[in-house]
């Protein structure tokens, strides 16, 4: 299995090869991380730009993350800024949300590219994303935005592997979806709910947990964590507590979800129709 893994990066490299510079879609995920240090690697940092679009639905602790990480592979990260709230389509949070989201983003990225002479815009798209629910790979294919990771047919596993092998700290990083992933489809998209996500999260971090979603229901508020810590935020008075803050960020009923963690519960909505 390492043999053919190794295989993969090796047609990865290729592959980014047949470039001369390139913009990378940055976010500071496993895959992102793993593709712009394999870029590096095939074409040297004077070749590589690594942008990050940076928004209201990107949480704080993830951009400060996605800088360190790139800063410590001698990156200088540099910040668009999509300006997606400004979308009707987009707010209005239909299930093709995240079509609109890199819409914008790609359009921002593939004018860097024009201006600057560089060859092609990069992202992170693996060979496992096809198979997903991910309208973002619609707009990808709108803007010529190419997805060398699934070109070279590296899954997320194999992703982890490599990355593993390279002393990439993402290695075994959780999948970071934006803020608006936490909001069912039709529940409209606006700044302050976006914060109530990121501050929930951000609390719910300071008790320890690590895996976790704030889901917002409009008044109500579902969080998720691992079904064998469920059990822990129940003891004591750790409930009432956790109750107190979410109320005073404007939630009226807060529930804990007996399923506990999984990521892409939103889309649990749409597999019933």
């Amino acid at each position: 299995m390492k043999v053919n893994v190794n295989k993969k990066y090796a047609k990865l490299k290729e592959i980014l090869q047949s470039f001369q510079r390139v913009v990378i879609a940055y976010s500071g995920g496993v895959d992102s991380v793993f593709l712009l240090k394999a870029a590096l690697d095939a074409l040297a940092e004077e070749n590589v730009l690594a942008c990050i679009g940076v928004s209201e639905s990107l949480a704080r602790r993830e951009y400060d993350s996605a800088c360190r990480l790139a800063q410590n592979m001698g990156v200088q990260v540099e910040v668009v800024r999509p300006q997606e709230l400004s979308d009707p389509d987009y707010v209005a949070n239909p299930p093709t949300r995240c079509f609109h989201c890199k819409s914008h983003l790609y359009q921002l990225l593939n004018e860097i590219a024009q201006q600057r002479n560089y060859d092609a815009v990069l992202c992170g798209t693996n060979a496992d994303d096809k198979n997903d629910f991910r309208p973002g790979l619609e707009a990808a294919r709108k803007f010529n935005v190419i997805s060398p990771l699934e070109q070279a047919d590296l899954t997320k596993n194999d992703i982890r592997t490599l990355s593993k092998q390279l002393g990439l700290p993402t290695w075994d990083k959780p999948a970071q979806p934006c803020l608006a992933s936490r909001m069912p489809y039709g529940l409209t998209i606006t700044p302050g709910r976006l914060q109530q996500i990121e501050q929930g999260e951000a609390y719910l971090r300071s008790l320890g947990l690590t895996e976790l979603r704030v889901r917002h229901h409009d008044n109500l508020v579902r969080i998720e964590v691992p079904a064998d810590k469920i059990s822990g935020l129940l003891k004591n008075d750790q409930s009432s507590q956790i109750v107190t803050f979410f109320k005073k960020l404007g939630f009226t009923y807060v529930t804990l979800d007996l399923q506990g963690f999984r990521s892409g519960s939103a889309n649990e909505m749409l597999q019933k129709k």
